[in-house]
């Protein structure tokens, strides 16, 4: 299998999986990646894919760049992962970006900051996960700063490559060198959820079927030897 076929399997496996499955996955293997406070513009949204980061700082420092200057480079299947430092005074994402965006296939975008323009993106149903939206430009207001570095998403730390997840709920982050352990903690977690869920509809006491299947345990770092031992 190449990098790329890998990388595919890894996403397609990550959009079959709820966020809430892949967050207990994380809480297994002891690993923050639940992105405080960012959440989809619109419920619909559901997204998928790696990582490339865009770092920016106020404006002021010469000019480094400007605000989007970064996506003509950026592969397609990428989802774009923007830390403004939580800002919600100015943007960073807008509706020319969200056009362009759309049109080169990107998974979607995430920000620790705000965006507007939220109407085009529902429209054309690319995912946008941040911390809100407001009108007012970032444009003169920021400015890059670093791309393809380490950022801050939500108190969660993404590297270049990591794999992001989005639905509903908000945004999940998997370290890149941990995806196969994650994920196939997450489908787990999710068939054991699921047998729990049958038993009820079969009229099952809740309790019982949670112990059956361990119900308690699946998000902890015991689990395997709780498991083992019942």
């Amino acid at each position: 299998m190449t990098i790329s076929d890998s990388s595919a399997s890894f996403v397609a496996r990550a959009l079959r999986l709820d966020c809430a499955a892949i967050s207990d996955a994380l809480d297994r293997s002891g690993i923050v990646g639940q992105c405080y406070k960012i959440a989809p513009c619109d419920r619909k949204f559901r997204m998928a894919g790696h990582a490339y980061t865009v770092l920016y700082r106020p404006a002021g420092h010469g000019d480094d760049g400007h605000v989007g200057d970064f996506i003509d480079d950026v592969a397609p299947g990428s989802v774009i992962v923007i830390d403004n430092r939580g800002r919600d005074d100015v943007g960073t994402w807008g509706n020319i970006l969200t056009e362009m965006a759309h049109r080169r296939k990107m998974a979607g975008t995430v920000i620790d900051g705000i965006n507007r323009d939220v109407a085009l993106c529902s429209e054309l149903n690319y995912p946008i996960f941040s911390k809100g939206n407001w009108m007012r430009t970032g444009k003169g207001r920021i400015q890059l700063a670093g791309l393809q570095v380490p950022v801050q998403i939500g108190g969660v730390t993404v590297h270049p490559g990591d794999l992001l997840r989005g639905d509903a709920d908000g945004v999940v982050v998997i370290p890149q060198s941990m995806q196969e352990k994650i994920l196939s903690d997450a489908e787990q977690i999710t068939a054991e959820e699921n047998a729990i869920r049958e038993a009820i509809r079969g009229g099952a006491r809740m309790d019982e079927a949670r112990s059956r299947h361990h119900y308690h345990h699946l998000q902890s770092p015991d689990y395997t030897k709780v498991a083992e031992t019942k």
